[in-house]
């Protein structure tokens, strides 16, 4: 049961990661790519997660941590860009 539903993950994943790449592509505004650029490393967070449960091996959760403060770091520095501001401050 649990191989269902990771392979029902996998595919529900893999559609948004293609929903992303379109808004990544499409969006009208900057706001629009950064946000879609965030939304990506939450599904490469989520994708990496899968393969973990799927290997049923532990080091893939430390990855995933690791992408989501490089995603995180990311996310205000582009933010923090877009406005204007200094990124180091």
């Amino acid at each position: 049961m649990l191989t269902i539903a990771i392979i029902i993950g996998f595919v529900l994943v893999g559609l948004a990661t293609v929903l992303t790449l379109w808004r990544l592509a499409l969006g009208p505004t900057m706001a629009d790519r950064i946000l879609a650029l965030d939304t990506l490393a939450i599904d490469a967070i989520a994708l990496v997660v899968l393969m973990g449960l799927s290997r049923g091996s532990s080091f893939s959760f430390e990855a995933a941590l690791l992408i989501a403060m490089m995603g995180f770091v990311g996310t205000v520095a582009l933010c923090k860009y877009l406005i204007g501001r200094a990124i180091i401050e």
